[in-house]
């Protein structure tokens, strides 16, 4: 008798000192003890804890089929029970999610056997997960929306300049909102490829720029003048932010190439975008063979283009190189890791 006693002393100091809630049962699944925390917690007393099966706990809330199912099993199996979630209404503390833990421990030399049953309660948690959720659907849904209304509002603006281009009767004029027009449908481009793949998203660049340069090939070059544009590029991938400015820089370069690279009579005009990847450093690059960067007197100040080119760069922490002579020309930004 003293010995069980002693049993129970030594069971409840143990279980005292766990801050979570804490079953001891026996191979009955009556509770041996209970710790502090599970008094607290279920705002109940010894009196109506200590001794009682466990499903009479807190007027049968514990009477769980599928919890009494699992826990009658530990004994005859000696299984465990991991991660069970009990979701229901408790007397005093309303309805709760609880995750439930249980382990059989042995005696060596001794026919009984006792049972843990650790209790957490997750209500919280699982609402803030529930919250979050929501949260992140709504998010998609307003970035969806966002971006099919952008892509109109895009689509509209290069309608407009374009008709405009057309209209006018200065050619400096029409040329300008041309150029005005390239631009507005390179960033559509860019964004109906990021729409695809997702903000934030590590980006695959030779898909990226294949794709990109077939845009721009087929509203810029079509079938008006002998000029190929093509990708040769390594396998890699950056995040989408970095992705934009790669994009907007391409966009720019090959305009620039056609400008002022080729003269109308050309015969065969090329154009390669280049992506080079040297273990964390990578090079990205359009040449052409054209004439080369002719400057006039009017062109003594770096034009919109090659500003923004740099500026963007600037923003990829990336240098520029220029090798411009007349079989052509070779823009390459290079970003190296710090």
């Amino acid at each position: 008798m003293d010995s069980i006693t002693d049993g129970s002393t030594l069971a409840q100091a143990m279980v005292d000192t766990v801050r979570e809630s804490l079953l001891v049962l026996d191979r009955d699944l009556r509770v041996v003890a209970a710790s502090r925390s599970f008094y607290a917690t279920f705002q109940t007393i010894p009196a109506e804890t200590q001794g009682r099966l466990v499903y009479d706990l807190g007027s049968g809330a514990w009477n769980n089929p599928a919890l009494r199912e699992l826990l009658e099993r530990i004994i005859p199996e000696h299984g465990v029970m991991d991660h069970f979630e009990v979701e229901q209404d408790f007397p005093t503390i309303g309805r709760r999610t609880m995750l439930l833990n249980a382990r059989k421990v042995f005696y060596h030399g001794d026919l009984n056997s006792t049972l843990l049953l650790a209790i957490e309660d997750i209500t919280d948690r699982r609402v803030a997960e529930r919250l979050l959720q929501s949260l992140s659907e709504q998010k998609d849904m307003l970035l969806s929306e966002m971006s099919h209304r952008v892509a109109n509002s895009l689509q509209i603006i290069a309608s407009i300049l374009l008709l405009k281009a057309r209209s006018v009767e200065s050619m400096e004029t029409r040329g300008h909102l041309e150029d005005a027009h390239r631009r507005v449908m390179s960033v559509a481009s860019l964004q109906q490829h990021l729409k695809a793949t997702g903000m934030g998203e590590e980006i695959d660049v030779g898909s990226y720029l294949s794709k990109l340069c077939e845009t721009l090939s087929g509203s810029m070059i079509r079938e008006r003048r002998p000029i190929t544009l093509k990708v040769v590029a390594d396998a890699g991938a950056v995040r989408s932010e970095q992705a934009v400015s790669i994009g907007l820089i391409v966009t720019e370069l090959v305009i620039n190439a056609l400008k002022h690279g080729f003269p109308v009579d050309i015969k065969a005009g090329h154009i390669v975008v280049g992506y080079k990847v040297n273990g964390t450093e990578w090079t990205l690059s359009v040449s052409d063979n054209g004439g080369g960067i002719q400057k006039g007197p009017s062109e003594k100040r770096p034009g919109l283009g090659t500003t923004l080119v740099k500026a963007l760069a600037q923003q990829l922490e990336a240098q520029i190189k220029t090798i411009s002579t007349r079989n052509g020309t070779i823009v390459s930004i290079t970003r190296s890791p710090e």
